[in-house]
């Protein structure tokens, strides 16, 4: 029987968490499914473990190192099945996965794409669920059309393969090549949200969302410039034209917020919890709203979350933010 998913984990120095990672692939419930592993330029042990497994549905498939966006590239186009379900070298999958995804895919056969909950490996029940936005298809689109980007884990996407490449697939390595894809995916396809735990993170102190925060925040806002252009009928400006106003639209204690919230996850996640005790405290005196809205949300869970910051402010720089005189996105990315 033809295979109806890839699940596919791109790889750069994946040890010592691929293992566990692969295997919670390998003995998933439902059965028909090929793994592609795309090993981007690794220089540790990955490539000699990866060639160890003697397993008929994986495939490696080496390269120099060239990027996250293009290793997820690379594995859209080495996909033999209709959808890419996405996954990464230290991220868990669930046993009912595949077999959940493909009860959905009955259900919205037209669908573009499929996410889920998920949560942090190894947290504490009260904030281990991550937040995520919840919806209809219809819902989704809408907060997609109002300006803002949809909260989405990455990991726990599953990707119609041929409308994902319909879009142009992943376009650009700003940290946030996945939330430029779900703006995208959301006004032209069916997304199709399902309220289930099933991938669960590893966050740890090396993690790129630690280490780039304040890169991470500003292209954030560069991808929600991207949507309001759309949106607006603008011509987008090139990245480094539009960084300087994006900059000051930053909220910086909502930044130093999040920032320590994510050093307490990444002691949390090797369980560290005495160590996360002191950034938690200061993530509390930085913003106490935000602090006790996360702690409210795995019991009061909603389709509010969203990213990006209110579209007024881009329309308060908007001559600033679409002069004509500048390079456009094709150059910018």
């Amino acid at each position: 029987m033809q295979p109806l998913f890839t699940v596919g984990i791109p790889v750069y120095n994946g040890m010592p968490y691929l293992p566990e990672s692969l295997q919670s692939v390998l003995q998933q419930t439902y059965p028909n499914f090929e793994v592609v592993v795309i090993n981007d330029g690794s220089t540790d042990e990955s490539l000699e473990y990866l060639r160890s497994i003697r397993d008929p549905r994986l495939r490696v498939i080496s390269q120099p190192n060239r990027g996250i966006t293009a290793a997820l590239n690379r594995a859209l186009a080495e996909a033999r099945t209709p959808w890419l379900v996405r996954l990464d070298a230290d991220d868990i999958a669930c046993p009912d996965r595949l077999a959940l995804l493909a009860e959905a895919i009955q259900q919205y056969p037209d669908a573009g794409m499929f996410y889920s909950d998920a949560d942090n490996y190894r947290h504490t029940r009260v904030i281990s669920k991550l937040r995520t936005t919840r919806g209809t298809p219809e819902e989704l689109r809408a907060i997609t059309r109002s300006g803002y980007l949809l909260s989405i884990c990455h990991v726990t996407a599953a990707l119609n393969i041929a409308k994902t490449q319909s879009l142009g697939g992943y376009r650009f390595n700003l940290y946030v090549e996945d939330l430029d894809l779900w703006w995208r995916m959301a006004l032209r396809y069916t997304v199709v949200f399902l309220p289930k735990v099933t991938v669960s993170i590893r966050l740890h102190v090396a993690s790129t969302c630690i280490s780039n925060i304040e890169k991470l925040t500003l292209n954030t806002l560069y991808v929600q410039y991207l949507l309001l252009s759309h949106l607006w009928q603008l011509s987008p400006l090139g990245y480094e034209a539009v960084v300087p106003y994006l900059i000051e639209m930053i909220d910086k204690g909502r930044l130093r917020y999040r920032h320590q919230m994510w050093l307490a996850g990444g002691q949390m996640g090797t369980g560290q919890y005495h160590r996360a005790v002191p950034y938690l405290v200061s993530a509390l005196i930085n913003s106490p709203k935000n602090f006790f809205d996360r702690l409210r949300y795995p019991f009061f869970p909603g389709a509010a979350v969203q990213r990006g910051e209110d579209p007024a402010q881009f329309r308060q720089r908007q001559r600033l933010l679409w002069r004509s005189d500048t390079r456009s996105l094709g150059e910018a990315i």
